[in-house]
C-alpha cells in the first residue's frame, strides 16, 4: 500500500504500454488524507490527465479509473473493482474496443511517445495537478482536449546550436538525465531520445553563449557528424583576426 499521490502518470501509461487493458486506482477520501500532503487530489489530477491523452492517443478514457474510498469501506473497494472489470471487458481489448480504431503497431507507438514525454508533460501542468478542485463541473474543465491537442502538437525540444557552443560542459553536468553527448572541445550534442524536455540546459547555458535553443513544435537539426564536433574557441578566433 502507498499514497495514491505516488501514483505517477509514468506507472500509469508504462501499464497500457505493456497492454494493460485498464487501470485501476484506489484513493482516500478527499480532504481525509492520512498525511499533510493531500496526495489524492494529484492523484485525481492525474488521472483527469491521463484521461485526456488517452483519448488524444485514440483509446477510451473509460479505460483508466480512480475510487476514493476509506480502509473501512472494504465493500466499496469489492464493488469499484468489479465495476471496473466489467466496464473494461465491456470496452473489449486495448486498441480495438468501442470507438478504438488503431492498429497495433501505431498504438503502440503512440503510447511509447506519450510515455516518453511524461517528464515533459507534468513541468507544462505542474500547476494544475497540484490543484484541489472538487466540483465534477470543474474537475472536468481541468484539461481539455484542445489544451492536450496543443500540448502535442507544440512539443518543445532543445538544441545546441553548434555556432555558439563553447564546449564549457555547464549543459552537459547539469542535466539530470545524460542526455547531453559531451567531449572537451567538441560541440554538444542533445540526444532527443533520453532528452525530457525539462529545459535545465536552457537555463544554464552561460549568456554569454547562449547557445541553446527552444525550438516549439519544428523539427530538430540533425546534430553534426562527429569529425565536426571541434570547437574553434572565440578567443583564438579574435587573435588570428
Amino acid at each position: 500500500m502507498m499514497c495514491s499521490g505516488r501514483v505517477d502518470l509514468a506507472h500509469i501509461f508504462r501499464a497500457f504500454v505493456n497492454g494493460v487493458d485498464g487501470v485501476f486506482i484506489g484513493a482516500c477520501h478527499l480532504n481525509e488524507c492520512n498525511y499533510i500532503t493531500h496526495g489524492n487530489y494529484h492523484a485525481q489530477n492525474t488521472v483527469l490527465l491521463g484521461k485526456r491523452i488517452l483519448e488524444h492517443v485514440g483509446l477510451n478514457p473509460e479505460r483508466l479509473r480512480i475510487q476514493f474510498m476509506s480502509g473501512a469501506e472494504a465493500n466499496v473497494f469489492v464493488e469499484s473493482v468489479n465495476e471496473c472489470i466489467r466496464k473494461v471487458k465491456e470496452i473489449g481489448p486495448l486498441g480495438k474496443g468501442k470507438g478504438e480504431s488503431v492498429g497495433k503497431d501505431e498504438l503502440k507507438s503512440r503510447l511509447a511517445d506519450v510515455a516518453r514525454l511524461v517528464p515533459y508533460i507534468k513541468v507544462v501542468n505542474q500547476e494544475k495537478l497540484t490543484s484541489r478542485l472538487q466540483d465534477p463541473d470543474e474537475c472536468e474543465k481541468l484539461f481539455t482536449k484542445e489544451e492536450i491537442d496543443k500540448l502535442f502538437s507544440d512539443v518543445v525540444s532543445y538544441y545546441v546550436d553548434p555556432e555558439k557552443c563553447q564546449a564549457c560542459m555547464t549543459c552537459a553536468r547539469r542535466c539530470p538525465v545524460e542526455a547531453i553527448i559531451s567531449a572537451k572541445n567538441q560541440v554538444h550534442i542533445v540526444d532527443q531520445e533520453k532528452c525530457i524536455k525539462c529545459g535545465t540546459c536552457f537555463e544554464v547555458c552561460p549568456p554569454r553563449f547562449g547557445a541553446v535553443t527552444k525550438i516549439v513544435g519544428m523539427p530538430v537539426p540533425p546534430p553534426l557528424p562527429e569529425e565536426k564536433r571541434a570547437v574553434v574557441r572565440k578567443a583564438k578566433e579574435k587573435e588570428v583576426a
